[in-house]
């Protein structure tokens, strides 16, 4: 079933185009602009063209899934096969099914409330022309990462994304943003280098780097060894971007230092490239060798679980001096926990439950970090004891719409049912009850009960978080003190009254509440988030099948 019939032949324009606009559209960010063009304000002008293309590229994606054959979702759909290399066998291949069809929105969705919240609050920093160019670049190679199907392909997009988020962290990113960067490209540099090794060796091995026909093989054109070296050297890279534990640790020093827009893009869309590629390449090109390593996979991602929340409610805990956007990005590391644990049990429940968990993280980090992005440039902080002890009736009071979508977001991320969060988590869990066959059936469900705890500990540094941000501390020092931040007022104005003077009660300023700019690149998260959470077939609906077909070699 479409929902409206399009012709083969648009539909591949369509991917193609999603593909190679934002590319084009960087290109013209830097160049001159025509005179019409230009406006009374150049650097608005750049920014207007930003919001075009990603507009452009999200609504030629729209009509990508309303074209889209929901009755067959596991069928590679929108195809392109162009011979490229032919002395390597390398084709341009781009194709998607239900498993990247949902990625390609995402990534199209999050890269346009980007552009559009750039447009009014753009990050201090070089040219925006730069800026702009550096966002497009980033949108055309993770969308490439998730529409091509030949392996040299994928590891190219796969590392087009590296060099504009470098920069987006390193020029317009906040304290020590330097050093975050260098450690955010050393890392994923060193695990491209790894899985490029991986990747040549299952090309020379089987003949070809086409994924469909690797998967349609399930690696009956491979020994069991092969297969475990290439686990082995592809899974390194796809972890370190993941990001698995212990390889994470780049990425608490890249979120803290990124500008709001690099956070959103970096936990929304680069983080799921990483589980995208075990899914895609591992899972039906190497079954061997990802059942050797499943088990392994599956401690790792536990112990992230269970780390992740405690280093969460470490920084949540009075006195720690925790910066609230540090906070929000080891939450990512629990909750991409998650996603590992539900791709190791291979089977089609955990894998289903990875990747709603990765959609609902994209949705939901994305809002936390606009949100975090938000309350920091008000208060001018992002740090815990400021934002909670100075504050006296804190958002709630202060800026009361802020506060009710802070704490809705916080509430969606630690798994409520009903919303985004709870689905993709206890899917994972059902997978892991009942592994594949060939898994421990006693070690997974020992991973079961520990996935089950970090819930708990997701819970309770959630709920700190929203209780000493929303509602503040109850301390008699609930004024703020001459050494306490000043608290900003972003848009809005001073509160009336005598110049300077604050109200004689324990309550501070108001705050501007959420913008109008902000509300629009807010609400459709939000919303999504409630739509996942209610209505979770719309997105199983199209996956299931796809990795039925996946998971049994290419057969549905």
């Amino acid at each position: 079933m479409t929902v409206i019939d399009i012709s083969a032949s648009v539909m591949q324009f369509l991917l193609a185009f999603v593909v190679v606009a934002p590319l084009l559209g960087a290109v013209a960010a830097l160049l001159p602009a025509p005179p019409g063009l230009k406006g009374k304000n150049p650097d608005q002008a750049v920014l207007r063209h930003g919001v075009t293309v990603t507009g452009a590229v999200l609504i030629a994606t729209i009509v990508l899934a309303v074209g889209f054959d929901h009755d067959h979702p596991a069928t590679m759909q929108a195809t392109t096969d162009i011979s490229w290399i032919p002395a390597l066998d390398v084709r341009i291949h781009l194709g998607i099914d239900g498993i990247s069809l949902p990625l390609l929105l995402l990534t199209a969705l999050l890269t346009f409330l980007c552009a559009l919240y750039s447009y009014f609050k753009l990050p201090a920093g070089p040219s925006p022309k730069a800026f702009v160019a550096l966002v497009l670049v980033l949108e055309s190679g993770t969308l490439a990462t998730f529409a091509v199907l030949d392996l040299l392909l994928f590891f190219l997009a796969f590392e087009m994304v590296l060099i504009p988020m470098y920069f987006l962290i390193a020029r317009w990113g906040g304290g020590r943003r330097q050093a975050a960067a260098w450690k955010f490209i050393l890392y994923t540099l060193l695990g491209s280098v790894v899985m490029l090794l991986g990747i040549l060796l299952i090309g020379l091995k089987s003949g070809t780097f086409d994924m469909v026909a690797l998967a349609t093989d399930n690696g009956r054109g491979l020994t069991t060894s092969v297969q475990v070296i290439a686990v082995l050297a592809i899974g390194l890279g796809l972890a370190v971007k993941t990001p698995m534990w212990p390889l994470h640790s780049w990425l608490p020093d890249a979120h803290t230092a990124a500008p709001t827009v690099g956070s959103v893009l970096l936990a929304g869309v680069l983080l799921k490239m990483g589980t995208y590629g075990f899914v895609r390449i591992l899972l039906p090109i190497a079954p061997d060798g990802m059942r050797t390593f499943a088990p392994y996979l599956a401690a790792f991602a536990v112990v992230g679980i269970v780390y992740g929340s405690l280093a969460c409610l470490a920084l949540a805990r009075t006195g720690a001096k925790g910066d609230l956007k540090r906070l929000i990005a080891y939450s990512s590391v629990g909750h991409m926990g998650f996603v590992l644990l539900g791709i190791a049990t291979m089977t089609p429940t955990g894998v289903n439950g990875a990747l709603f968990a990765n959609i609902a993280h994209g949705l939901i980090t994305g809002l936390l970090f606009f949100l975090v992005g938000a309350v920091k440039d008000r208060y001018g902080t992002a740090d815990l004891d400021s934002l909670a002890g100075a504050t006296g009736a804190a958002l709630y009071g202060r800026a009361p719409r802020l506060g009710a979508l802070l704490a809705f977001a916080a509430i969606a991320s630690l798994g409520l049912p009903g919303l985004a969060g709870f689905w993709g988590e206890m899917l994972t869990l059902f997978g892991a009850y009942s592994p594949a066959e060939g898994l421990s059936r006693p070690a997974f469900r020992t991973f079961m009960a520990i996935g089950a705890f970090g819930t708990l500990l997701t819970a309770a540094y959630m709920l700190i978080v929203v209780r000493r941000v929303c509602m503040g501390e109850h301390t008699p020092h609930s004024r703020l003190s001459p050494d306490d931040p000043a608290p900003q007022a972003a848009d809005g104005p001073e509160p009336s009254g005598a110049a300077g003077a604050r109200p004689a009660t324990s309550t501070t300023p108001r705050l501007a509440d959420i913008q109008t700019y902000e509300a629009a690149a807010w609400t459709p998260l939000a919303a999504l988030t409630v739509l996942a959470g209610l209505w979770p077939a719309v997105l199983l609906g199209l996956t299931d099948p796809a990795v039925q077909k996946l998971l049994a070699g290419g057969k549905s």
